[in-house]
This record gives C-alpha cells, structure tokens and sequence, in this order.
C-alpha cells in the first residue's frame, strides 16, 4: 500500500477513534473470561490472520520484523497488564486523565533519547488536550491510589515504548503487517503464559456469542488494524506527535459512550472534548511554513 495515499496522522486519529470505543467492548469480554485469557486470545487471533501474510514475506524481512518486535512486545505486554490492573483499583476518569499524562512525558523522553527538541507548538498542544481530558474526565485531585500508580507507569511505559518504537522501525524499511504478526504471538504468548502461571489457570473458552462478537471487534479493529497503524505511524513520525494523537482516545471514549450507552456528559466534558479535538486537529494538519 502506497504511504502517501493514508497519511499517518489520518490513521492515528482512526486508532484512537477505535479504541476510544472499545472500552465497553473490554468490558463485555471481561465479563466472560479473565483478562490474562481475553489479551491473549485477541492477540494470538490476529497472529492467526496475519500467518498467510507472514509466509509470503522474504526471509530477510521476517528477519528485521522479529527484530524489532521483541523489544516492544515486552514493552506492550507491559502496558496492558499495568492498564488493565490499573483501571481496576481506580476510576475511569482517573485512568483516562493519568494514562494521558505520556503526552507531558513523551516529549521530554524523545528529547534526552534523540537529541531533538520538539517544536513549540507541539509542547502547547500536548498541554491544551492534557487540560481537556482533565476537564473531560472530571479528575478530582487527591491521594494516589494502587491504581492511579499503575496507570502512572502506564503511562510512563507508553511514552518510552513510542520512542522505543521510532528508534526500530523509523528509516528501517519493516514490512508493518510483519510486525504486527510477530507482536500478535508474542504479547499473546506471554499473556497466555501469565494466565496459565496464575493460581487456578484459565478456565474453559466461553461459548457465549456476545464473547466471541466482542473479541473479533478486538481482534480485527483495536488490534490487526490499531497496530499495524500505530506502527506505520511510528516510522514516519516523532513519537511525540504519536502520542498527542492517540491522547485523543478519551474524547472518542467519552463520545461513543454518549451515543451508545446513552451516558451524560456534563458541560464542562464538552469543553474538554472540543480542547482535545483542537488539539489533535491541530497536530494532524500541516504547520505552516513561514515565507521571508
């Protein structure tokens, strides 16, 4: 597929759409099986789909995928458990407002990592959204809990794994499909691994069809297509501008939770939601260039 005709920003602002909805989704699953079991069954499934694809790519290619997907599939597998357990002990608000704090730490992180400062107007971007998704959440300031703390490192986690990412695949030609075939049997090997070392195991697949239509939504929206547009993205862009975009991902959470689960949004949520938007839109678009 030719790059120019999706630009990166495009397909990023789609990943945070998706997986802005997916959290009612998450939660449909998880009441049918723990969430050790349901990572790795939608991880492991996108592997499966991707396995035609996988053997009709050249050696040397396979090569540079499992190359650079062993460091980050650690670096993701760490990042659900940290969010899923985190999501757990804390409140929504807090999860989406603290998760979002990767958008103050990832240019301050891709500075020290790459030794390039990030422009001005992306450092005000990042502060503006971060602004909405608290007035967007509804955060109350308090004590940090057990779960605050974990999305905490999530969210330190995510802006180390968009750095992580650009420094593997930026310039390096890796077929994106690839590699997310090879993080798809990696996360969801170390998942299946972790849900079978817990006490008890993993008990027998559900059968239910509401659990089987949630995990294929899972499977081919937020993680077939969400990654391999996460990792496109990646490589053509600053891991900063990355993280900005999918920071919209509460707005698009808050939206779908409105039309679909019919819950209010009071009118500062709003307010949040069109700053984030802003923001993103803003990032999205090309910046100007100054004539002399």
């Amino acid at each position: 597929m030719n790059r120019s005709l999706i630009p990166a920003e495009l397909l990023l602002l789609l990943t945070a759409v998706i997986w802005g909805s997916s959290y009612s989704v998450v939660k449909t699953t998880l009441a049918f099986y723990p969430v050790a079991g349901v990572i790795a069954i939608r991880f492991l499934l996108t592997a499966l789909l991707l396995t035609p694809y996988w053997l009709r790519l050249p050696a040397a290619q396979r090569r540079a995928c499992v190359a650079a997907a062993l460091p980050t599939s650690a670096g993701l597998l760490a990042i659900f458990f940290a969010e899923t357990a985190g999501v757990a002990h804390t409140s929504a608000g807090n999860a989406a407002f603290l998760v979002s704090l990767c958008l103050l730490l990832t240019p301050p992180l891709e500075w020290l990592w790459f030794g390039q400062r990030p422009a001005a107007r992306l450092w005000l971007a990042a502060i503006v959204s971060l602004l909405g998704t608290w007035l967007l959440t509804g955060t109350a300031s308090g004590q940090l809990s057990s779960g605050d703390a974990l999305m905490l490192l999530a969210a330190l986690l995510r802006a180390a794994q968009t750095c992580l990412a650009t420094r593997l695949t930026a310039g390096k030609g890796i077929d994106m499909l690839g590699l997310t075939a090879v993080q798809g049997v990696l996360v969801g090997g170390g998942a299946l691994l972790i849900g079978l070392a817990l006490p008890g195991g993993l008990p027998p697949l559900p059968s239910a069809a509401g659990f089987w239509l949630a995990i294929a939504f899972l499977t081919v929206f937020c993680t077939l297509f969400a990654f391999w547009a996460m990792n496109r993205a990646l490589a053509d862009s600053s891991p900063s501008k990355v993280a900005l975009l999918l920071g919209s991902e509460p707005l698009w959470g808050a939206l779908f939770a409105v039309a679909w689960l019919g819950e209010p949004l009071a009118a500062s949520g709003w307010i949040g939601g069109l700053l984030i938007a802003g923001a993103a839109l803003w990032q999205a678009l090309p910046a100007r260039r100054v004539v002399r």
